[in-house]
């Protein structure tokens, strides 16, 4: 961290109403490419989370009173505090994730997109007039703050999963609590260093950090001052916790998991299906909710395909992600590469082949146990455990098959529905499956598809709500209904 041009954007205690509180226990926060400790952060619990509620409920009043333009000038300086600081930030971000340090940067700038984004939509919260049933009557619609705001985000994107819902929130006149992952807490102070410095109000923007998810999370699902209550992560976790949330009716979205295929159909540009592929897949070591899970290849192109895919994922270089020329980054923990490892060698055991990877990497320099080689099986059936189960980690199961119809009731076959990918050049093909993939977000002869203009969200098992867009911010609004009566 010596490295950092501003070391002041290293915080180690929770940013409650506009001040940093220490705690008696702490907690390390480990990078996963060398095993060693970063620092030490302070951890906070129940008390310090009824205190960040506390503070947001008294800062709503004032912060929903201003002015959608005023609020666009705040986020708009914290946009552009965050862009200055790009190079800290994505070093911070490499050294507790692990991700290569361009994939990094990349993740400030697109997280920073949010809040630009959301600066300027905020002043487009329109409402509505609607011819009445009588001539004494008037009806008119306005959107309100929905009020104090919850977060759980994960630790796979711990900058832009906190920009994407801060920013709407904060943008539709709403306070924000955010609870980040454990093992990525320093991103999310370092956005709270410079959300003080853009001038958001104290109370406005709140950050929390604990290891007590429990009781932190019982607070925040539970508290009945706060209104809206948004997570990114699990299927199995974001269940519990809208059923907590159903205790007080609290307004919920939820990001969670996938199981996105990626399907090639014999028309498609195969070098462009696999730079796609690619894209899709390994990035962040393919620890991302929307990573390519499964590769659907037609047979008539499933030789070449694969031939051309394991030729580029060979030149995949592994490593610390603060190594130039570093692709794959490490793992977030050991228990990450067991999960994955043991996938493999259970669908290996089912019948599926080995064409690349498919074991432990070691990677000179470091001590780490993270790293998994680049994979690639073939001969895989949709029913084997690498296909059926959500992946999050660097290996692509290669699937064959004959038809249009077989292929995307194969892709339909999972409980999730977050996102999907297909390359294809007919006209029609393109429109029969884009319509047919039960999805929340296609990608079409495109590998990367998120953007701040762009929904963002899943159906099914895969969530509820939108992120981004135009969309994004209803989810942090209410509709109030007017009748104005007596006017003949």
């Amino acid at each position: 961290m010596d490295k950092l041009n501003d070391p002041q954007l290293l915080k180690q205690y929770s940013y409650i109403n506009g001040s940093w509180h220490s705690s008696e226990s702490e907690f390390p926060v480990v990078n996963p490419a060398t095993g060693d400790v970063i620092i030490n952060v302070a951890n906070a619990g129940i008390a310090e989370t009824e205190l960040a509620v506390k503070s947001a409920k008294a800062a709503l009043k004032a912060w929903s009173g201003k002015s959608a333009s005023e609020r666009a000038g705040l986020l708009r300086n914290w946009f552009n505090l965050m862009m200055q600081h790009q190079d800290d930030l994505g070093r911070i971000l490499t050294l507790e994730q692990g991700k290569p340090l361009a994939e990094a940067k990349g993740e400030i700038a697109y997280g920073a997109s949010f809040i630009e984004w959301f600066a300027e939509e905020g002043k487009r919260v329109y409402g509505d007039t609607i011819p009445a049933p009588s001539s004494d009557k008037r009806i008119i619609v306005i959107k309100q703050p929905v009020g104090v705001v919850a977060s759980v985000t994960p630790w796979n994107f711990p900058n832009a999963m906190i920009a994407r819902k801060a920013a709407a929130a904060l943008a539709a006149g709403c306070t924000f609590v955010g609870r980040p992952a454990t093992q990525t807490p320093l991103s999310a102070l370092a956005m709270a260093e410079l959300a003080e410095r853009a001038g958001i109000p104290a109370g406005v923007f709140n950050i929390i950090i604990g290891e007590d998810a429990k009781g932190i999370g019982q607070v925040l699902t539970q508290h009945p001052d706060i209104a809206k209550f948004t997570f990114t992560g699990s299927t199995g976790v974001g269940k519990q916790l809208i059923a907590q949330c159903a205790t007080s009716v609290k307004k919920v979205s939820m990001e969670l998991g996938g199981n996105a295929p990626f399907i090639v159909f014999d028309d498609a540009d195969v070098d462009a299906a696999v730079q796609g592929a690619l894209a899709s897949k390994y990035r962040n070591a393919g620890q991302t909710c929307v990573c390519t899970n499964r590769i659907f290849v037609q047979q008539g192109i499933a030789q070449s395909f694969t031939e051309k895919f394991t030729a580029a994922v060979k030149n995949l270089a592994i490593g610390n992600g603060l190594t130039d020329g570093v692709a794959i980054g490490p793992m977030i923990s050991k228990s990450a590469v067991d999960d994955v490892d043991k996938l493999v060698m259970d669908s290996v055991q089912a019948g599926a082949k080995v064409l690349l990877g498919g074991v432990r990497a070691d990677v000179n320099g470091s001590a780490s146990e993270n790293f998994y080689q680049p994979t690639i099986l073939s001969q895989v059936t949709n029913d084997m455990p690498i296909a059926a189960n959500e992946i999050f980690g660097p290996v692509s199961p290669i699937i064959s098959f004959d038809t249009e119809q077989q292929v995307i009731d194969m892709a339909n076959d999972t409980e999730y529905g977050l996102a999907a990918y297909f390359y294809a050049r007919d006209i029609g093909t393109i429109w029969r499956v884009a319509e047919g993939l039960e999805y929340g977000m296609v990608g079409i002869n495109e590998g990367l598809i998120s953007n701040a203009a762009a929904p963002f969200g899943g159906v099914k098992q895969s969530g509820n709500g939108r992120e981004g867009s135009k969309y994004g911010l209803d989810d942090y609004l209410e509709i109030k209904y007017l009748c104005m009566g007596g006017l003949n």
